[in-house]
């Protein structure tokens, strides 16, 4: 297992990722999953090294995408102080392997000089919220998100899940 930066040739696998997690999505939350997201997006994430992926045997078997700052959906957002984690999607063919967890103890390491690691969600799963708790997240709330137009359109006027690791 490795985790290393997304490179622009992992694009479309990426994608393929987003797309079979939104299906999931969508048979198990039909009131809320992701949008398809804007290409551009993915690929200034990719040459600011901050979409990575976890390989095993030359397999692409999760990714996901970190920011530094969020201001939109963390209004106390210092751009200092934390790193936040977006869009986890796995590889079907290794769901149930916990990446939650092995993301978790990654951003600890990688983010070592923040004071915070940081999540969200829209909707309030109840299982997502419990599975988030036992990676080590603190659930601090469930808020109205306004004013976000400028987010990807699944949180405009939504309901989002705040999640918080103190180092």
């Amino acid at each position: 297992m490795n985790i290393i930066n997304s490179t622009k040739q992992d694009i479309p696998e990426i994608f393929r990722l987003y797309k079979s997690a939104t299906d999931l999505q969508k048979e198990k939350f039909p009131e809320n999953q992701w949008p398809e997201f804007d290409k551009a997006l993915i690929e200034n994430e990719v040459a600011e090294n901050r979409q990575f992926k976890l390989m095993i045997d030359d397999e692409v078997a999760c990714v996901w995408a970190i920011t530094y700052n969020d201001p939109e959906i963390w209004s106390n957002d210092d751009g200092i102080s934390s790193i936040y984690i977006h869009r986890i999607a796995t590889n079907p063919d290794f769901r149930g392997n916990n990446f939650v967890k092995i993301i978790v103890d990654w951003a600890k390491e990688f983010a070592k000089d923040k004071k915070y690691i940081r999540m969200d969600t829209c909707g309030e799963n109840t299982k997502l919220i419990q599975h988030y708790q036992n990676c080590g997240f603190a659930f601090l709330g469930i808020k109205r998100l306004e004013g976000a137009s400028s987010l990807p359109s699944h949180y405009h006027n939504a309901d989002v899940c705040y999640f918080e690791i103190k180092q």
